[in-house]
């Protein structure tokens, strides 16, 4: 453990928060699990503690792997991973599937160990470096938006092309991460305005063309329709809100200032996505508005250090990655609580390392990992001719 310990680098007060939220993952989760226990196995709920335990003990190996590893490497690493991970979602799109009740063509299972993986998660990490590589490639060079139409943004249109049919609201999240991560880098706002304007009228003749041709993208459309005219609705009625909503508003008011207490929970029983999507309304149940805000303060304390990092890294590339990688988890978390809260209509996006689920605690961590990888090793800056030397970077610098 010592010799474990000894070969962590990278920021420590990151790396004790995400063990922290890692820590208290298991009490909810655990909790949260009797209606997937009841509805497909047997009761046994200690089956889905084991399973989230897996799961996370693969994301710190994953995490501590990719922390490793110097970040100059991920340029090279985004140029080979963007085209499989096209190939990928090409493969999840064509052969969709349930999962746990989920309707959501979303998944693909790998060969021989039958584990099934959400390739968009994964595809929005690569995306994501793949535009800080290119825009730390192109700094303070005078480019017009015609040269950035096939580097930059066909890879991008690609990539959310692909997810949108099955799951708009990650596609709509990494857009918007996309245009955050430009705007961050210095993109004119001329041509981010071009690029909003391009993404608005592809969504609307998507959604159009869905309409027309139902058969098409079965389900998915209607599924966003009704979620935001329930959400956007006057109505009081329980019974014409979205049933979701309702069962997570009734744990929250349930909850009061303390909550119920740990496994307490009764709205578990009824709400769907409990230990995954609505995972937050159950712990405010269960610990009270106390419980929500010391959970939301972690995340805006993981914010924190994520600004300090990127202010501190002398690497543009670097700094790129920190806010890539770093700023879509936390965008991602409060999108999570503000459903939960009924601030934004139901998205289906999990709580980054609290939420079950193998595919968000994989490629969270992943995310995680290349954000301590610079942490550790922006000191090294200095060996610029060796960092060169790595046949990825030389790879990422021709293209």
């Amino acid at each position: 453990m010592q010799e474990f310990i000894k070969n962590i680098r990278g920021d420590r007060s990151i790396w004790a928060v995400v063990a922290l939220l890692a820590l208290l993952s298991f009490m909810p989760v655990y909790s949260a699990s009797s209606n997937l226990a009841y509805l497909y196995g047997d009761g046994n709920t200690l089956q889905f503690l084991i399973k989230h335990l897996a799961h996370l003990s693969l994301g710190f190996v994953i995490l501590f792997g990719v922390h490793r590893i110097p970040y100059h490497y991920f340029k090279g690493l985004s140029m080979i991973a963007l085209p499989i991970m096209m190939i990928l979602l090409v493969l999840t799109l064509a052969q969709g599937t349930t999962i746990e009740g989920a309707n959501a063509a979303r998944w693909i299972k790998v060969p021989v160990v039958g584990v099934t993986f959400q390739t968009s998660a994964l595809a929005s990490v690569v995306l994501l470096v793949y535009v800080a590589r290119y825009m730390a490639r192109i700094k303070d060079q005078e480019i017009t938006f015609r040269q950035t139409l096939w580097p930059l943004w066909t890879p991008v249109f690609i990539v959310i092309g692909l997810i949108l049919p099955a799951n708009l609201s990650t596609a709509l999240l990494i857009f918007v991460m996309v245009l955050m991560l430009v705007f961050v880098a210095g993109h004119p706002l001329k041509y981010i305005a071009s690029v909003l304007g391009i993404g608005l009228l592809s969504l609307t003749l998507f959604i159009l063309t869905a309409k027309a041709f139902p058969g098409l993208f079965p389900n998915r459309v209607d599924t966003w329709t009704s979620r935001i005219e329930s959400f956007m609705t006057s109505e009081v009625d329980a019974k014409e809100k979205d049933y979701q909503i309702t069962q997570a508003n009734i744990a929250i008011a349930t909850g009061g200032l303390m909550g119920l207490g740990p496994g307490k929970s009764i709205q578990k029983n009824f709400l769907p996505q409990s230990s995954s999507d609505f995972i937050y309304a159950i712990i405010i149940e269960e610990f009270g508005l106390f419980g929500g805000l010391s959970l939301l303060f972690f995340y805006l304390f993981l914010l924190f250090r994520l600004v300090v990092l990127a202010y501190k890294t002398p690497d543009y590339f670097g700094r790129l990655l920190v806010v890539g990688a770093g700023v879509p988890l936390l965008f991602q978390a409060f999108i999570n609580m503000g459903v939960a809260v009924s601030l934004f209509p139901v998205t289906g996006q999990t709580l980054p390392l609290i939420s079950s689920g193998g595919t968000s605690i994989w490629t969270t961590c992943v995310a995680l990992g290349v954000i301590l990888s610079v942490s550790a090793h922006r000191k090294d800056q200095m060996q610029t001719k060796e960092n060169l030397s790595n046949p990825l970077d030389i790879l990422s610098e021709t293209i």
